[in-house]
């Protein structure tokens, strides 16, 4: 699946049973190979997420002198190389389609004693990275954009960077996360002050490797001079991939699925208490705490949702779910209404218009708004959708043909290799009707 030309075919017709344990979380495996190359002695990571995004930040980090063994069978051994440690790459580390690692590691590279350049893949290198390159040149980080404030981005090391106090005009995690790795090696106080909670798991990783992190209601600190202790690692299943699987069953007829070891990061839950808003049947059994994440095993079975205004406040909490969120719209009763959510128009694609073109195709009524989407059911025809190279997008619309009344061909799905490479095999085996193509 390394053909930009590659076609799901996905069939109506089928359902959801079984139980499945679905891939390790992105976010998580990307942390735990930042913060274990700059923690100091030996840190193992199980359930590592063997994605092409999460690979990239690998690669970049054995390219600044990080020996890291793996991954093999999700195992990972990292071995730190403390905090001024990584060295200067020969070349520009290619990040392909990870904003994650170009955000996060922007900040982190901020402090170092070397000059670096992050680049990555079209996709990549058109997302806007003013969000953090502005305020890492408040404390006093040099670096260079191409004029429309995007990739590649050239970082000039040596410099010294001040602490700053930072309030986020949008809600990011890696916009919190990339300027909190900057404090990591700033003078004094780095603060950020979010104005809705983000996925904090930057900072429950920087605790668990033993560096002080403050918090005070909705504002997030960090000092410099401190260390990372190498720390074991065992990442949780990632909510937004088991989220496919969650609206599969909500909307498939005789569907029960129980998703094992699912990370339930209260900062990440928002699709399951949408779903459940939704009129969804949905059960968090099995709580229990992992190497200081939450974790639970999911049930979800087949359920007749109804459409309601999204609240704002969960909006962050789901922001990655939205795509398969819109597909359990488009297969409820009555209309579904988000707002708040402008932040997906800047993800791998325009999740907002790309959702509301392809849904549009199978003969739902969506209208795509600024900042969300207005949804009104309609029965899901087959056809023909663009998923614009964007892994959601297309394993948003092969969960979709659960309830089409025709086959349903998605394009351009070779990123799925991004987030979740055994989407295919998983679904398939859980009892969707779908197969790959390969498009001339």
């Amino acid at each position: 699946m390394n053909n930009n030309n590659v076609i799901f075919r996905a069939f109506p017709g089928g359902t959801l049973r079984g139980a499945a344990r679905v891939p390790g979380d992105k976010s998580i495996s990307h942390r735990s190979i930042m913060l274990g190359s700059i923690a100091e002695g030996v840190t193992h990571v199980k359930g590592f997420l063997e994605a092409e995004d999460c690979l990239a930040t690998m690669n970049a980090f054995r390219a600044m002198g990080v020996e890291i063994e793996g991954p093999v069978g999700g195992e990972v051994t990292v071995h730190g190389v403390g905090m001024h440690g990584l060295k200067a790459p020969e070349e520009p580390l290619y990040l392909g389609n990870s904003g994650t690692s170009m955000r996060l590691l922007s900040g982190l590279l901020a402090g170092q004693s070397f000059d670096a350049v992050l680049t990555g893949d079209a996709s990549l290198t058109r997302r806007p990275m003013k969000r953090v390159t502005e305020p890492l040149r408040q404390m006093g980080a040099v670096i260079k954009t191409s004029p429309a404030g995007t990739a590649p981005l050239k970082i000039r090391g040596g410099g010294t960077l001040e602490g700053i106090h930072y309030d986020m005009p949008v809600a990011s995690a890696q916009v919190k996360s990339c300027l909190l790795l900057a404090g990591l090696y700033a003078d004094g106080e780095t603060s950020v002050t979010e104005p809705a909670p983000t996925r904090d798991h930057t900072e429950r990783m920087l605790t668990g490797f033993g560096y002080s992190v403050g918090r005070e209601g909705n504002r997030i600190s960090v000092r410099s001079g401190g260390t990372l202790q190498a720390a074991d690692i065992d990442v949780p299943s990632d909510i937004s991939s088991a989220a496919f699987f969650m609206v599969g069953a909500a909307i498939a007829e005789d569907a029960d699925v129980t998703l094992l070891h699912v990370g339930v990061n209260p900062t990440r839950t928002g699709v399951i208490d949408i779903l459940k808003l939704m009129g969804a049947d949905i059960e968090v059994l099995n709580g229990r705490v992992v190497g200081g994440e939450p974790v639970a095993d999911i049930r979800i079975r087949s359920s007749r949702l109804k459409g309601i205004q999204i609240p704002e406040e969960l909006v962050p909490l789901a922001i990655d779910e939205f795509p398969v969120l819109f597909v359990a719209a488009a297969c409820a009763t009555g209309e579904t209404r988000l707002s708040g959510a402008e932040e997906l128009r800047v993800k791998e694609s325009d999740r907002i218009q790309v959702m509301a073109d392809g849904l549009q195709s199978l003969g739902v009524h969506a209208i795509a708004t600024p900042d969300g989407m207005v949804i009104q059911p309609r029965p899901i025809k087959g056809g023909q959708v663009d998923s614009h190279g964007d892994h959601r997008i297309a394993m948003a619309f092969s969960i979709a043909a659960l309830r089409a009344s025709g086959p349903i061909y998605i394009k351009d799905c070779a990123n799925v290799n991004t987030s979740f490479p055994s989407f295919v095999k998983l679904a398939k085996d859980l009892g969707l009707r779908i197969n790959v193509l390969e498009g001339k």
